[in-house]
């Protein structure tokens, strides 16, 4: 049943908070949690800090990634890595719905990426509305940036500190601001 869940989240279907599926992903949760405690709580050399964050994302990621934590996620599940990110201390993914951060993206301290929204509607509110955050190759997102679901940041774009980014961001662009709206293009000399 959780994988019927983690599918459908995937897939940015509509998720019923007491769908019986939840129970396993509460465990998967309490699992990823006792990782993300070890984690944030011990020091680690980096290979030791990549495979902690491998066995909670159950992949292997890259050792060119780095990673400093604190580290925090309410799944940790749906979390995908290119190569050479950087990822800085007390960052928060809301990944139920996927994130997917590509080849040698920056994130500043702070950051949070949600991809989970809920009902306006006060008698469902609790239920589960998920879209994939994307964040392409060579994107810098800078110190406290927010991202909500459903986002794609483009290619080398840069996200400056503070910003709320709740539309797509064009590759190759500069956005500020809350929410975040484009003041140029990215300056190649």
């Amino acid at each position: 049943m959780a994988d019927d869940v983690l599918t459908r989240a995937l897939k940015g279907e509509p998720i019923q908070f007491d769908d019986p599926g939840f129970q396993a992903v509460d465990d998967l949760v309490a699992r990823n949690s006792r990782i993300l405690a070890e984690l944030n709580t011990n020091y680690h050399q980096h290979d030791d800090v990549i495979a902690l964050l491998s066995k909670m994302l159950q992949t292997r990621v890259s050792l060119t990634n780095n990673l400093l934590p604190p580290l925090q996620t309410d799944f940790g599940g749906h979390i995908f890595l290119g190569e050479d990110i950087f990822i800085n201390r007390n960052c928060m993914f809301v990944d139920l719905g996927g994130i997917y951060i590509g080849d040698r993206v920056l994130l500043g301290p702070g950051v949070t990426i949600l991809t989970v929204n809920h009902e306006e509607n006060p008698a469902t509110r609790r239920n589960l509305h998920c879209q994939a955050v994307h964040i392409e190759a060579g994107a810098w997102l800078g110190a406290n940036v927010t991202v909500l679901s459903g986002v794609t940041i483009g290619k080398n774009a840069i996200v400056g500190a503070g910003s709320l980014v709740t539309k797509d961001v064009p590759a190759e662009t500069v956005v500020i601001g809350s929410p975040a709206r484009e003041v140029r293009k990215i300056k190649t000399e």
